[in-house]
């Protein structure tokens, strides 16, 4: 917790939001209690759930700082798929969102499944779409634009699309699409401590990341809204 802190300090963060990683499945207590370390105030949590949880376990997690529960079809253990709708329709009244990490190819097929969703739906990692995989023309790219302009989505902006590196410069045609369509509805993550890179000289330095919010971003109303009103709103914060 110590390394984290320090990292949020340096890049100058004082709100962050934690998300279950999927190796936990759905015991949810690491997570939690990282929120309870850091404090309420400036810190939330996207949980793992599922059909066994009832309405009072539901309301517990909210109580604990839980805004909105992970589906993840890349790696596993997060909600299961097959348990969207049941699921969405069941944290609708807590306020909730669902946030997806899935396959760009299967974004398409999704599309009229979270068109129809009671909560906002939150695309992770900008769709999952890679620069160097069709960038800004890839079939789950455009489906995420969608559903952006559809009104219901939101998306994570993140420098991990690229396929060169930093500073990020292939994924920025992707980034200000995004900006583009729905300046209200995007956040920002740097999926620190970043788990899927086992070399240490690939892991990014998340002031780079930062940095490229910026360079994305120039106008400092848009980068305000991507870092702290619009994640106000879907984490509620105060």
């Amino acid at each position: 917790m110590a390394a984290y802190l320090d990292m949020l300090n340096t890049i100058g963060l004082c709100r962050t939001v934690m998300v279950q990683p999927s190796v936990y499945g759905t015991d949810n207590a690491a997570t939690l209690d990282a929120v309870e370390e850091i404090g309420r105030h400036r810190a939330r949590a996207v949980v793992v759930v599922d059909d066994g949880f009832g309405a009072a376990e539901l309301a517990a997690l909210a109580a604990r700082g839980a805004r909105g529960v992970r589906f993840n079809a890349v790696s596993g253990n997060g909600a299961p798929l097959a348990q969207l709708e049941r699921l969405a329709a069941r944290i609708a009244p807590l306020g909730w969102h669902v946030q997806l990490y899935t396959h760009p190819d299967a974004l398409p097929e999704l599309e009229p499944a979270l068109r129809r969703l009671p909560v906002p739906a939150v695309l992770d990692h900008m769709g999952g779409v890679k620069a160097a995989a069709g960038g800004v023309e890839h079939p789950g790219f455009r489906a995420l634009l969608r559903l952006l302009e559809g009104g219901r989505a939101w998306v994570k902006l993140s420098g991990y699309r690229s396929s060169a590196g930093p500073p990020y410069a292939d994924v920025a045609p992707m980034a200000r699409a995004l900006l583009s369509a729905a300046p209200d509805r995007c956040v920002w993550g740097t999926d620190w401590p970043h788990p899927s890179l086992h070399d240490p000289a690939e892991v990014p330095d998340d002031g780079e990341l930062l940095d490229a919010l910026g360079a994305w971003a120039p106008d400092g109303a848009v980068r305000r809204a991507v870092l702290v009103d619009n994640p106000a709103r879907l984490y509620g914060f105060p």
